[in-house]
């Protein structure tokens, strides 16, 4: 029976990871597991910057955003020998397992871990919602809902003065921010990495709204890294009677107090990593399923494709 474990935050942050360390904190605590922090994911882990942590440590993080522990990236961590300086420093603190918040990246050193003898679980920590293995992430609902109102905020604007924003969110290789937004929203367009971009396409589907239509403005929310949202609202200026404006919302999307959502969410999935290990499984992540608290392999996640949102993107254009 395991006496102590780690856990860890890595990768980009995002509201309702300190949910779920409180979580996992207490519900160990509860269990007669004594429970250490590793700061700043694996780098910290490798560095040695570990404490002990009681309930105290966790009060009144559940409404912040964000991460108490940090996070950073290290790619390094790949490195065979560096995870074995890394196991090292968890034995010295009395380390026998972990739980792991954060992404896909995140997910591959938990099970590397697993390999070399400590179990570990992960939870999944992103805005993105870009794990397949579970319906929604921790930090997806928040980040939505604050796209959400950025959006909104642009459209009271945008009619005003005959309009069409253009508005970049985070998603990397994930459309979920946009798609989910844009139907919230109500936007005229909505560009996604699944989709793929043919920007002629969109200039003429907006001259349509202008000149056809006769929309007052719109609204098109566009996945980060497809194309410089900036020159594409010049373009728009150019070729409808629409005044093209571009705004990149950023990492604003990252911060902000979770939502009810996903402190629920961060809370059950927390509770069920320290039911797992307690269990002597490692090698596993959480997900939610059609409202089910799950788990299954790391390497299972991994190979799952990619969520289609064709049939959102179908609803979507059928209500335009």
């Amino acid at each position: 029976m395991i006496k102590r474990i780690g856990v860890l935050t890595s990768g980009g942050d995002s509201p309702g990871m300190n949910a779920a360390i409180r979580a996992i904190v207490r519900s160990a605590l509860a269990r007669g597991l004594e429970v250490v922090a590793i700061e700043d994911g694996y780098k910290g882990m490798v560095e040695g910057r570990m404490w002990q942590m009681n309930s105290r440590s966790v009060s009144d993080i559940i409404l912040k955003g964000g991460t108490i522990l940090g996070t950073a990236r290290l790619p390094e961590f790949k490195d065979r020998i560096v995870r074995a300086a890394a196991i090292r420093n968890l034995e010295e603190n009395g380390v026998e397992a972990v739980v792991v918040i954060g992404g896909d990246g995140t997910y591959r050193g938990a099970q590397a871990l697993t390999d070399m003898g400590i179990n570990c679980i992960g939870l999944p920590g992103t805005i993105d919602n870009d794990v397949s293995s579970s319906d929604y992430t921790i930090g997806f609902d928040t980040a939505l809902n604050t796209v959400i109102q950025n959006i909104d905020k642009l459209r009271d604007t945008s009619s005003s003065h005959h309009r069409c924003s253009v508005v970049e969110v985070m998603g990397n290789r994930c459309g979920d921010l946009a798609v989910f937004a844009g139907i919230s929203c109500g936007a005229e367009m909505i560009i996604t990495p699944e989709r793929g971009y043919d920007e002629a396409a969109v200039l003429a589907k907006l001259k349509y709204f202008d000149e056809v239509r006769k929309k007052r403005h719109a609204i098109v929310v566009i996945s980060e890294k497809i194309t410089d949202v900036n020159a594409l609202a010049n373009k728009i200026s150019e070729s409808t009677s629409f005044s093209g404006r571009a705004t990149v919302l950023g990492h604003i999307q990252r911060g902000g107090s979770p939502t009810a959502f996903d402190r629920v969410l961060a809370t059950r999935m927390g509770d069920k990593a320290v039911e797992l290990l307690l269990n002597g499984i490692g090698g596993h992540c959480i997900g939610m399923l059609k409202n089910e608290i799950i788990s299954m392999p790391i390497a299972e996640a991994l190979a799952l494709p990619r969520r289609s949102r064709e049939e959102l993107l179908a609803l979507h254009e059928r209500l335009i």
